[in-house]
């Protein structure tokens, strides 16, 4: 469907999701894959992430769900894994907890800086990008976790934990191949 052919009544939002995930598309980025989950509903995209090399999570298939909703860009889209994690910065639900998708505006906890949270600017690519450096960190961020369990695990036991990511990393490639 060309341009010139789309109703009027398509959100400027929609045309901007589909706009993104064309370029994806057309110049995929290394580490991972996005598409919808439903070719009628460009508010839900399933994403797969492949564990960056040379760290923890290297060899795992991680897939994920992106829901934007009505307001973005100006709101962030919710990103939360399927597969299952063991992050300090990942809920246990898979519900990610990065800056990045954190509302704009100040942070009334005073861990973030405004410039750090969402910006209109963003784009899926560098919420991906974002959460590749995420998993590709050496050291979680621990100031204020998500899951105080792997934070604790991490602090105290950092053999345990990397362990524990290995499991899961095994585990989602297999999952992946079956």
């Amino acid at each position: 469907m060309s341009k010139s052919s789309l109703p009027t009544s398509v959100p400027s939002n929609t045309l901007l999701l589909r706009r993104q995930l064309t370029e994806l598309k057309k110049r995929p980025l290394e580490g991972f894959s996005a598409g919808l989950v439903d070719d009628n509903n460009f508010y839900e995209w399933e994403i797969m992430i492949i564990g960056p090399p040379d760290t923890l999570y290297e060899g795992g298939f991680f897939r994920a769900r992106l829901s934007f909703p009505e307001e973005y860009p100006l709101q962030p889209p919710k990103m939360k894994f399927l597969t299952q994690m063991w992050h300090p910065n990942i809920y246990a639900d898979g519900t990610v907890c990065i800056s990045i998708l954190h509302p704009p505006g100040e942070d009334q906890y005073g861990y973030e800086d405004s410039g750090e949270r969402w910006l209109p600017v963003h784009s899926v690519e560098s919420i991906l990008l974002s959460v590749i450096s995420l998993l590709s960190s050496e050291k979680p961020n621990l100031d204020s976790p998500a899951n105080v369990d792997a934070a604790k695990e991490v602090r105290e036991n950092f053999e345990a934990y990397k362990k524990r990511v290995r499991r899961l990393v095994r585990r989602s490639a297999e999952e992946a191949y079956d």
